[in-house]
């Protein structure tokens, strides 16, 4: 098995095999956090290709420095799957002052986002902007912290709080966010 530093440095380089093999290492995963997001298989697979396709044309812009390489791509993954999410459906904004994605509720879909929302709305402000930071508008952590001005570690711990919070009164819905959020940890 080839380093994986050996490999972001072939796929630097321009190697397509390089990039073969990152994605025999990573697509598996990539594709579980794209099914999540969209809750559609053949979306996902899609997305998956486009954020591979990122990946190769982004690559010179990866550093070590700034962290690993998965969590770069998984970034990518979600940038893009966010971005493919508010070009299909309508977007509404409510109460919360954030936007999420219209949809009718079915048997089949993972969350009830009126119960979320009342969920996001029982927390206090500074939990319900931190989640709404990460989860809806797709900050890192490094970038939700610095947005409201307190330490990382007090930001983390705001994301922790609020999702046990959640936890306590709607389950399912803070279980499906606590997923979503558990890459960005």
């Amino acid at each position: 098995m080839i380093d994986e530093t050996v490999l972001i440095n072939r796929l630097q380089q321009g190697d397509p095999k390089a990039l073969s093999a990152l994605y025999d290492r990573y697509a598996g995963a990539l594709l579980g956090v794209l099914r999540r997001m969209c809750n559609d298989q053949g979306l996902a697979e899609d997305l998956l290709q486009e954020t591979f396709l990122k990946i190769w044309k982004q690559a010179a812009s990866y550093s070590p420095e700034k962290g690993k390489f998965y969590t770069w791509t998984y970034r990518i993954a979600k940038n893009t799957a966010l971005n493919a999410l508010r070009k299909s459906k309508p977007l509404i904004q409510d109460d919360f002052s954030s936007v999420h994605i219209e949809e009718e509720e079915t048997v089949e879909s993972p969350i009830n986002r009126y119960a979320l929302s009342g969920a996001l709305n029982t927390l206090d402000p500074h939990h319900r902007k931190a989640i709404d930071l990460i989860y809806f508008r797709g900050y890192t952590h490094q970038e939700a912290h610095q947005a409201m001005n307190v330490p990382l570690g007090t930001f983390k711990s705001y994301v922790q709080q609020a999702l046990k919070k959640m936890r306590k009164s709607y389950p399912k819905e803070a279980l499906l966010l606590g997923l979503i959020l558990a890459g960005m940890l």
